[in-house]
């Protein structure tokens, strides 16, 4: 015989051997029984001889609907608990935890056992091979529709004899088989953790391979104190070896989803593994340094905000505004413009302070999202009209009383024409106020960075921010404020102004027509031509007025004829039942698909690149950045090929997802863009303004060395 079969042989007989002896009936202790389960301690050897462990079970037998819990019971429940007081040569003991069931039920989740469970207990001796005896109090609780606590007291020896198999060794071997470990080549893994949201209530995002196609994936987080985990949604990519799961976090306490480090469970039907994942970092705390720093963001975010194209518009306010002091007094001209300087930054910080109270009701807070009302933009385009009929010189706006005998007592402008006294500075103060309203409707360099910090903590930060954002964008005017010889320059006030108002009043009426478009993708094209008619029918009343003088209600019974027909416009503005979308049947030079957060992961899970751009009606910069890059070449041949998808998130509109989606980058205003790919499956994010070189620079980088050689053969 040849020495393989010889050895064949041998093993042959030693495991007929080994099978020949008989496996000991005990040791267990008997079944502490209840009406819905039953408890025992087992263990897998019979003697301690030789050995520093031994390994040992907890059973339960459950009746039908009844269960116990895992590790990390879920929203309700706590695993089983032991005490070992009174054991004898026991040092210590570790119990683990078997692949947990999710149960589901009104919306909770809660994670266990049903039927039967064995939990593995390792027990270390604290004299090898020496007699043991262990007495185990357990504490357990069993639920079905109730919940009810189990208590049971077991008692079992062990001898110091051989460590014979039982009767058990198999039952317990199964089940610690069944506890998942931190172990290489399993087939399952995660390639990906991010937070994303509000960090109050985020969602934690996971990319998951797989060696072969996934079957029915289950994920188990557990985390830090003050986290709590609900059921995945998961998306599977086409080839289902990848998978993106995202599951909805409950936060308390403080506890912060960004930046912790989970224990992640994942369960694939026979295949399941645990391994530790740090999720990628949201906010961080920063420190008075890191404070300053966004604050001078904040600053020239705010400064640069004069040079964007949304501020535009209100350009004609302002150049009315500098005109108005040609030749005046330099008292004249510091207090007029840090009126106009103040109405900047009051205005900020009104807006600042309507942001905290949005964001402690639970509502998804942003910048510029007073665009996203009906009843705002209804209100701003009957303001803007009625600024351009005043410029057109059809009527006067009077001040309200108190407002009219709080300016009598300041002291008055002399050198400058018309607008004379501390109603003068009153209405600077308000031509403030409007123009930092009509500038919040897109980001600035900077300016994302600051809101995005802000937004992200509490009320302090907040107020802070936008106060400086304010300053920032108020410079010019203080800038004037502190050497009035800029405005003493101007020519001064004259006949000559009547044209020139009235030439600017063409850019408000411009403004007016632009806010009505953006209007009509919220309520309808007949509700925003409803609301044109209604302001058309005012501006000819003040026409009419203006022109025959035949009215005894005079200019201001006219100004609150056209304020009644504004109101009258906004009140059916506010139905939102009869939206009739313009933006979607507009033709594109690119192929834009709707924005779906998990179809950007499948997407990148099979190899392709995909640039998300999160844009609104009312965003001007959007619509720049549209006309100038990205609906251009050489980009938008590349957002037209076969690897590249451009996906278009719509914020003119409220929208939680497209909210929660800026926040998960530390944004909360648009325009926004990013890039994704297999080389970038968390994304790029790219600056407000976008260039060329930036976009294709982002795409190679996403794309990976493939996708950089498409691009450079273009």
């Amino acid at each position: 015989m040849t020495f393989r079969a010889n050895l064949f042989a041998l093993g042959s007989t030693l495991w007929a051997a080994l099978a020949a002896v008989p496996a000991v009936a005990g040791p267990a202790t008997d079944w502490v029984s209840t009406e819905f389960a039953d408890v025992r301690l087992i263990s897998a050897v019979a003697g301690t001889e030789g050995r520093a462990e031994i390994p040992l079970g907890l059973e339960f037998r459950l009746a039908e609907g009844w269960k116990v819990y895992w590790r990390s019971a879920g929203d309700a429940g706590y695993p089983p608990q032991v005490a070992w007081d009174g054991s004898e040569n026991l040092a210590a003991t570790e119990i683990r935890y078997p692949v947990p069931h999710r149960f589901s039920l009104f919306g909770l989740e809660t994670f266990g056992y049903k039927d039967q469970v064995v939990y593995p207990i390792t027990a270390r001796l604290s004299e090898p091979g020496a007699p043991v005896r262990l007495a185990a109090a357990v504490n357990a609780l069993a639920c079905s529709e109730i919940c009810v606590p189990l208590e049971a007291a077991l008692t079992l020896d062990l001898p110091g004899a051989p460590p014979q198999p039982t009767a058990y060794t198999q039952l317990l071997n199964r089940w610690t088989a069944r506890v998942p470990r931190d172990l290489p080549g399993v087939g399952l893994d995660v390639t990906m953790a991010r937070a994303t949201g509000d960090p109050e209530s985020p969602t934690l995002v996971l990319t998951i391979s797989a060696g072969t196609p996934i079957g029915d994936l289950d994920v188990f987080p557990e985390g830090p104190d003050g986290l709590s985990f609900g059921k995945p949604e998961i998306i599977l990519s086409d080839s289902g070896t990848a998978a993106t799961a995202r599951v909805p976090v409950g936060t308390r306490g403080g506890a912060r989803l960004g930046g912790a480090t989970l224990r992640l469970t994942l369960v694939d039907g026979d295949r399941f593994v645990e391994r530790p994942v740090a999720v990628a970092a949201g906010a961080a705390p920063l420190g008075p340094d890191g404070l300053w720093i966004i604050l001078g963001f904040a600053l020239l975010g705010g400064l640069v905000l004069n040079l964007m194209p949304c501020v535009l518009p209100v350009l004609s306010l302002k150049l009315v505004s500098v005109l108005d002091y040609g030749g005046a007094e330099r008292g004249a001209i510091r207090r007029g413009f840090l009126a106009t300087a103040a109405g900047i930054v009051v205005s900020f910080l009104l807006l600042a302070g309507a942001l905290v109270g949005l964001k402690s009701a639970g509502v998804a807070v942003g910048w510029g999202i007073q665009f996203q009302q009906p009843l705002f933009l209804a209100a701003m385009t009957g303001v803007v009209l009625l600024f351009a009929a005043n410029l057109w010189g059809w009527f006067e706006v009077a001040l309200p009383r108190v407002l009219a005998d709080f300016g009598g007592r300041l002291p008055a402008r002399s050198g400058a024409s018309g607008q004379a006294g501390g109603q003068g500075l009153v209405g600077h103060f308000l031509t403030g106020a409007f123009a930092a309203l009509l500038a919040t409707p897109c980001s600035a360099p900077f300016l994302g960075t600051a809101v995005g910090f802000a937004l992200a903590r509490g009320w302090v930060e907040i107020v802070a921010v936008f106060a400086v954002m304010g300053v920032g964008l108020a410079l010019p005017y203080l800038a004037v404020a502190a050497l009035p010889v800029i405005a003493r320059a101007l020519p001064r006030p004259g006949r000559w102004m009547i044209t020139f108002k009235r030439i600017l009043a063409l850019a408000l009426l411009a403004t007016g027509v632009w806010l009505l478009t953006v209007l009509a993708a919220q309520i309808g094209e007949m509700g925003a031509v409803a609301l044109a008619g209604l302001f058309l029918a005012g501006g000819v009343i003040l026409a009419l007025l203006r022109w025959t003088r035949r009215s005894g209600a005079g200019p201001t019974g006219a100004a609150v004829l056209a304020a009644a027909l504004v109101l009258a416009g906004v009140m059916p503005s506010t139905d939102r039942a009869s939206r009739i979308g313009v933006g979607d049947n507009v033709v594109q030079a690119v192929p834009w698909v709707p924005f779906e957060r998990e179809t950007i992961d499948r997407m990148v899970a099979d190899g392709a690149v995909v640039l998300v751009d999160v844009t609104a009606d009312w965003c001007i910069t959007c619509k720049v950045n549209k006309q100038l890059v990205l609906e251009v070449d050489p980009v938008a041949g590349v957002l037209s090929g076969d690897r590249v998808t451009a996906m278009k998130a719509d914020w003119t509109n409220p929208d939680r997802d497209i909210s929660d989606y800026l926040a998960s980058f530390g944004r909360y205003g648009i325009p926004f863009n990013a890039v994704y790919g297999p080389a970038a499956p968390q994304g790029i994010a790219l600056p407000e303004l976008l260039s060329t070189a930036a976009v294709r620079a982002a795409i190679g980088q996403a794309g990976g060395p493939a996708q950089t050689a498409r691009l450079d053969s273009r």
